[in-house]
């Protein structure tokens, strides 16, 4: 189990002399770590050095699929951090990745900070943080809280001039994830289940957001959904995907990852996939949905290969890719999935 899901009884905090603003933190692995104060807005605590650096960094996207977090996939965004400063982001939650990521990997700093109002959001100290960060991630917990709380603030703009500018990594797993391409579900109303979404794909469930928040290289017409190993989620995604090309007059992409696994996409497209579970990288095969219209059922057979899928198995290495520049992949097996008047089939 990594650091990040222990219990606070579990860390062990012990005094540095007449430091008060300083601590030890011990993890589960019996390694000790300094920790120190911080006063940045919402800061959870910060461990390792207490003065920022610049490090040369390379961009990318972290993709993970929630449950147990990858550890290789996080060394590959302390790597492509030089080792700098990396900024955790949560609207709930504790630090716990704080010592799970420093004592992963050579870092100067792992900071956690809480961002759960926009008024926090809007925090010139929280906005230059993240502007100094050489990485950050963003942890799970309620994809609509980030919407409600980051969208359109300081902290939008921030994760933007990160990724864009900088040339940083941005990663996330589960609702971190999902918020990653230009589409997104938002789960405004509550999770949707896949029976629902194919059974109307406008239910009030669906609730959907685009080209409004993060520009992630090479996810501008993409959208997301982790805990893919729950067959519920299938259905839901192909949903997802018609309504995109439906409402926008696009060919969607999607990519469905299992828990413990994690995509890490190069600044030029190139990914590999790491863990222990699968990545379903989809897009619309030739057109959109035959049917697509609130109140009815999802309709999206084009002769059983409406969506096509490539299928790549994580591995401790990443020996197994896919390049988002061209979209096809290596190490992997093909299929299609079709919705047949509101049942989702494979073939």
């Amino acid at each position: 189990m990594n650091i990040k899901t222990l219990s606070a009884g579990l860390l062990s905090f012990l005094l540095l002399g007449c430091a008060k603003e300083e601590t030890l933190v011990k993890n589960n692995n019996n390694n000790t770590f300094a920790a120190v104060g911080s006063n940045t807005l919402g800061s959870l605590g910060r461990i390792g050095s207490t003065t920022d650096v610049s490090r040369t960094t390379s961009g990318g996207t972290l993709l993970m699929g929630g449950g147990t977090d990858v550890d290789a996939a996080m060394r590959w965004m302390i790597t492509k951090a030089g080792g700098g400063d990396i900024v955790v982001l949560r609207s709930t939650g504790t630090d716990g990745y704080n010592a799970y990521l420093f004592g992963l990997q050579t870092c100067n700093s792992v900071e956690t900070i809480l961002i759960d109002s926009r008024t926090v959001a809007n925090d010139a100290g929280v906005e230059a943080k993240i502007r100094n960060a050489e990485a950050v991630f963003i942890a799970g917990g309620n994809q609509f809280n980030y919407i409600s709380f980051w969208k359109d603030t300081k902290v939008e703009d921030a994760l933007n001039f990160l990724r864009n500018t900088k040339g940083c990594v941005i990663g996330g797993t589960s609702a971190g994830c999902m918020i990653q391409g230009r589409n997104y579900y938002m789960a405004q109303n509550g999770s949707v289940l896949s029976a629902a979404a194919t059974a109307n794909p406008y239910n009030v469930d669906m609730t959907l957001g685009r080209n409004d928040f993060l520009d992630n290289p090479y996810l501008s017409n993409l959208i997301t959904d982790t805990h893919f190993n729950n067959p519920d989620r299938r259905g839901r995604l192909i949903a997802f995907m018609a309504r995109i090309s439906k409402d926008n007059g696009i060919v969607p992409f999607g990519v469905g990852i299992d828990e413990a696994t994690a995509v890490c996409i190069e600044a030029n497209g190139s990914s590999k996939v790491f863990g222990t579970g699968t990545a379903f990288f989809l897009r619309q095969n030739t057109t959109g949905p035959e049917t697509c219209v609130s109140g009815s059922r999802l309709d999206w057979y084009r002769s059983k290969q409406a969506v096509r899928c490539y299928k790549i198995n994580g591995t401790a290495n990443g020996a197994n890719t896919f390049n988002f520049a061209n979209w096809t992949g290596a190490g992997g097996t093909s299929q299609f999935y079709f919705v047949d008047r509101g049942t989702l089939g494979v073939n």
